[in-house]
């Protein structure tokens, strides 16, 4: 999928998040091993703070739960 300066106006727009630290984070997520805990818990603390929404500790235990049993849809439009 090829994004244009357009899209990620738009993104930054209504995120606050800039071009560069959403290529950044997309970057980690596909080099990372998503079948790691401490790795997912770095992605985790990242999104976080750059959406300035605080993850309790159960929360967090949850996704990561989620996610290394296979539980996440492999389809976003299967996720809403």
């Amino acid at each position: 999928m090829n994004f244009d300066d357009k899209f990620f106006s738009k993104v930054e727009k209504k995120t606050k998040v800039d071009k560069d630290t959403i290529i950044s984070l997309a970057t980690k997520l596909q080099q990372g091993n998503l079948r790691d805990e401490d790795s997912l818990r770095e992605v985790i603390a990242t999104l976080s703070t750059l959406t300035g929404k605080s993850v309790s500790k159960e929360k967090e235990d949850k996704i990561i739960e989620t996610i290394l049993k296979g539980k996440v849809p492999k389809s976003v439009d299967k996720m809403f």
